[in-house]
């Protein structure tokens, strides 16, 4: 546990850890908010958050600040978010519970697989396939707080939305299964 400690919690606090630590911090207001029935304010919540998520991989990317702390709680944070709001949208009826489940089965997956890699030394980092699936997962959410205005459609767009990011999620998960699986036999074959 001390290297654990020592590789991922030594060294955080720079801006875009403290951004990854305020998208974790806001979803538990997104909850409070969208469950008293403040829509707009969990809207503005949630885009907080999915803008922190931009905002504090530009900045350690052009400044050189990325941390293995940020390798770690970044995409989880990223997960935690998209799939509360998920399961607040699907406890309200607009997302269908089918979908919700797979998506939590699928980053369930990411999470347990990507804890596996890094026991074995392997930082898992986001491929195109993933980037595409958060990106449709916010413009889904988003537009679903507009469910209303979409039901006389034949399927609600954020609907579409929805079901067009599982299934690059389900995508970005069996590319993520390769390329791990590749690693690995990678890393026996050194040994």
């Amino acid at each position: 546990m001390s290297s654990f400690r020592e590789k991922y919690l030594t060294n955080i606090w720079n801006v875009p850890n403290v951004l990854t630590m305020i998208r974790m911090a806001l979803i538990p207001l997104f909850v409070v908010l969208h469950a008293a029935g403040h829509d707009k304010l969990a809207l503005l919540t949630f885009c907080v958050a999915s803008a922190t998520d931009w905002l504090d991989g530009y900045i350690a990317r052009k400044h050189n600040l990325v941390t293995d702390f940020g390798k770690l709680m970044d995409p989880l944070a990223d997960k935690l978010m998209v799939c509360t709001a998920l399961v607040m949208q699907g406890i309200k009826g607009v997302f269908p519970i089918v979908a919700i489940v797979i998506v939590i089965l699928k980053e369930a997956t990411m999470i347990y697989g990507s804890s596996y890699m890094l026991h074995h030394g392997i930082v898992v980092y986001a491929n195109m396939w993933g980037k595409m699936a958060q990106v449709s997962f916010i413009a889904a959410l988003v537009l679903s707080f507009w469910h209303e205005d979409f039901t006389g459609m034949t399927v609600p767009i954020d609907r579409v939305f929805l079901w067009i990011a599982v299934v690059i999620a389900v995508i970005a998960l069996i590319d993520y299964t390769i390329a791990a699986l590749r690693t690995l036999k990678e890393l026996r074959q050194k040994q």
